[in-house]
């Protein structure tokens, strides 16, 4: 019995990792982009876990209700970026991103908040809301 027992755990220790995220970690980067309006982005793979899932749709939400008005004005966005598409591969590419990520971009400031979406998104929603209003509202010198 014993023996059954160690023998699960080394193929979950073995196998795990495969199934896992392959999120980014925190960071600020320059880009070199000129634009005054603030882009959240999500970038992921065609499959996605419940997580993954949720981490897009908590930003997104945040993001629509923390600046509804700014969202209709075009000033703030939310967008959701496959990096297995074309044309998400070239958006991925211009922000230097090769995984799947959650990042707060404003002309050349970029900031990956990829492990607080990750952390947050599921267990302390309201946490990841307001670590991207401190974000954006950073970004937006409000």
């Amino acid at each position: 019995m014993k023996i059954k027992a160690l023998r699960f755990i080394l193929a979950m220790v073995i196998f795990l990792p495969a199934f896992s995220c392959n999120a980014q970690s925190s960071q600020e980067v320059a880009v070199n982009t000129q634009s005054d309006k603030v882009e959240a982005y999500y970038f992921h793979f065609n499959a996605r876990c419940v997580t993954c899932q949720t981490v897009e749709l908590q930003a997104k939400t945040d993001i629509e209700t923390l600046y509804p008005e700014l969202v209709k004005a075009g000033k703030v966005s939310f967008i959701a970026v496959n990096i297995e598409e074309k044309e998400g591969q070239s958006i991925a590419d211009r922000l230097g991103v090769n995984g799947q990520a959650l990042i707060i971009v404003k002309g050349e400031q970029k900031i990956n908040i990829t492990n607080e979406g990750f952390l947050y998104a599921v267990s302390q929603p309201e946490k990841l809301k307001s670590i991207i209003k401190e974000k954006v509202d950073g970004l937006m010198d409000l």
